[in-house]
């Protein structure tokens, strides 16, 4: 399903280059459950937005199911990331005077779906635990359900592969292990996921654990759970 190839991303700063990527080469496969993990400013956040088409790399390909995403141009790239992508950020980025539900169709809006955009909403609403929050404000949600509104809209056009970057970032611990539970249900569902975190513990939730140094793959190896599904 994806697969890059001698990935690099360079930055202009100041009168300086910075290489956020260097030589990155990896699979995944589709209905997997990998993990991207690194310390802040090594690299991750750049290879999830060039995975969710938000940006480009400088050098290398992007295969997409098949589709060279790297010689797509920004409107090519902005279907892409419509159709297939849902996207789960650290901060949320909830618009503060919408209801949960209207929060949740913003891609429906922008992809001229059809006139049944609240039912949709309550649906997924409903799938991550929030029926009884969906006219509710970002301000009157925890924290916990804000991210589980921002999954809800993440969700709302059926995507294949969900991208989500620090996703329990700025949880507490018990609202952290809710969203994981979403994310394990979304996999047996047969999502694609992938999560970057700098958390461990986050990470090992995965099936497969990426780790990251100085915009490189240092290691990339399965958990215990997927080693001993591999062992029968």
């Amino acid at each position: 399903m994806i697969e890059v190839n001698n990935l690099s991303k360079t930055f202009q700063k100041d009168s300086m280059e910075v290489r956020a990527l260097q030589d990155v080469s990896l699979t995944i496969g589709k209905g997997e459950f990998v993990s991207i993990m690194a310390p802040s400013g090594m690299g991750k956040s750049t290879l999830l937005n060039i995975l969710g088409c938000l940006d480009k790399s400088t050098e290398g390909t992007y295969v997409l199911d098949g589709v060279p995403v790297h010689a797509m141009d920004d409107d090519e790239l902005s279907r892409i990331r419509n159709e297939k992508i849902g996207f789960v950020f650290q901060s949320f980025h909830l618009l503060p005077r919408m209801t949960a539900w209207e929060n949740v169709i913003l891609p429906l809006i922008y992809s001229d779906s059809d006139s049944n955009m609240k039912e949709k909403a309550i649906q997924v609403l409903t799938s991550v635990g929030l029926a009884d929050r969906v006219d509710h404000l970002p301000r009157e949600l925890s924290g916990g359900q804000q991210q589980r509104v921002a999954i809800a809209r993440a969700l709302i056009n059926n995507p294949r592969i969900i991208l989500a970057d620090e996703p329990t970032g700025n949880l507490d611990s018990t609202s952290g292990e809710e969203v994981i539970k979403i994310f394990r249900e979304l996999h047996a569902g047969g999502v694609t996921l992938v999560v970057v975190t700098h958390d461990m513990e986050v990470a090992l939730q995965a099936d497969r654990v990426i780790q990251m140094k100085d915009g490189r793959i240092s290691s990339d190896r399965l958990t215990g759970s997927q080693l001993a599904e591999v062992a029968r």
